[in-house]
Formats: structure tokens, sequence, C-alpha cells
């Protein structure tokens, strides 16, 4: 893996260490401040622009007590200022007093700039059944 895709990968998981804090300042600071962001979370419709987007993730951190994922089939591909990165996200979560589970298959899209790696696309879709678990990464 060359140095381009270690970069990605490093953004992916700093995406995932953000969102598991529920901490909105982590999480904007892994997205690029930019108009063109999308993000279409599991059962959502598509959220476009810097506004509509932190809203969403505003709505989840206020109604999400606890959140743990399980990274598995990461696949990274580079091309020029572009990354994509698609995974299953197998998901522990924690609702109220709630535990919840889910898998996610997710894509996830960086733009470099200035040197630095942001994301600026996030879609997830729940899937039905679990994925083969090879190279598990865990997020805690």
């Amino acid at each position: 893996m060359g140095v381009e895709e270690d970069q990605v990968r490093k953004a992916n998981a700093d995406f995932y260490k953000a969102f598991e804090t529920l901490n909105m300042k982590e999480m904007e600071s892994v997205w690029l401040s930019e108009g063109h962001i999308q993000c279409i979370h599991p059962g959502w419709g598509v959220l476009r622009g810097w506004e509509p987007v932190m809203a969403s993730w505003r709505r989840i951190f206020e109604n999400t007590k606890e959140i743990h994922f399980m990274l598995t089939e990461v696949q990274i591909k580079v091309h020029d200022s572009l990354g994509w990165v698609t995974l299953y996200e197998n998901i522990t979560s924690r609702v109220g007093e709630e535990v919840v589970t889910g898998i996610v298959l997710t894509t996830n899209i960086f733009e470099k700039r200035n040197g630095s790696w942001f994301i600026i696309h996030h879609h997830g879709s729940p899937v039905g059944q679990s994925p083969a678990q090879s190279n598990p990464t865990t997020f805690h």
C-alpha cells in the first residue's frame, strides 16, 4: 500500500474516531467545509452542503448515548486528489437504554486539500446479513 492510501486509511480512521466521540467539533474537523459535501445515512435521503450534513450529525449525536464500530472488508483506492473507501460498519450503539446492533455497507470519499485528506461524501446502506469477518478494525 502506498503513502496516499495510508493517508486515506488514517483519514477514514479519524472519521470513525470522531463518530465514536459523539463530539461535533471532532466531526466537523474531518469534513471538508465546502458546499459540495454529501451524506446519506441509512434510511435517510441525500443531504447536500455543510449545514444539512452537520445538522444530521448533531441530530444523531443528540440521540445516541454510545456507539462503537468494527470495520471489515476495508478497501481503499486513490486517484489524484480523491480517495474512496468501501467497508462494512459492524455497529453496536446505545439509544436511550436500548442496545442496537447492525451492519452498514459504506462508501466514504475523501478529497485532498492543502496536503490533508477530508471526507466529502459518506453513504451508508443497511444490509441484512453479516459479511465475511476478514481484517476487522475496531475503534473504542
